[in-house]
């Protein structure tokens, strides 16, 4: 499958961290998505029921960062991913999750995750 949708630099803002300080402010994480699915019947229909829709995807996204106080990275990745497998057309969900300026001298720190429909 070569198909895919993009979602570059989500930046949202919520509670992440182990730290004290971490749990009282909200903190920039910076979001990206890559989405494996067929999107033939789409690009043939010009239909959005055929599409896989990235727009509902990114506000769920954005629901779940703000609704949540992780305290780790690793743990928000693996709800985004799940969350981007519920549309039984995404075949692969490719996460990667950043915390610009949580690492001092590093313009930011994360994970990258892949998630595969079925897997979790």
């Amino acid at each position: 499958m070569t198909d895919r949708i993009l979602v570059s630099d989500l930046l949202l803002r919520g509670l992440i961290g182990v730290n004290p300080s971490e749990r009282t402010s909200l903190q920039d994480i910076l979001i990206n998505i890559e989405l494996e699915a067929d999107l033939r019947p789409a690009g043939a229909s010009d239909d959005i029921d055929d599409a896989v829709n990235y727009r509902t995807i990114a506000k769920r996204v954005v629901e779940l960062v703000n609704g949540s106080a992780y305290y780790l990275v690793e743990k928000l990745a693996a709800e985004v991913a799940a969350l981007c497998l519920q549309d039984p057309r995404v075949l692969v969900a490719r996460v990667r999750i950043e915390k610009p300026g949580a690492l001092r001298f590093a313009r930011s720190v994360g994970v990258e995750i892949e998630r595969r429909q079925g897997e979790l």
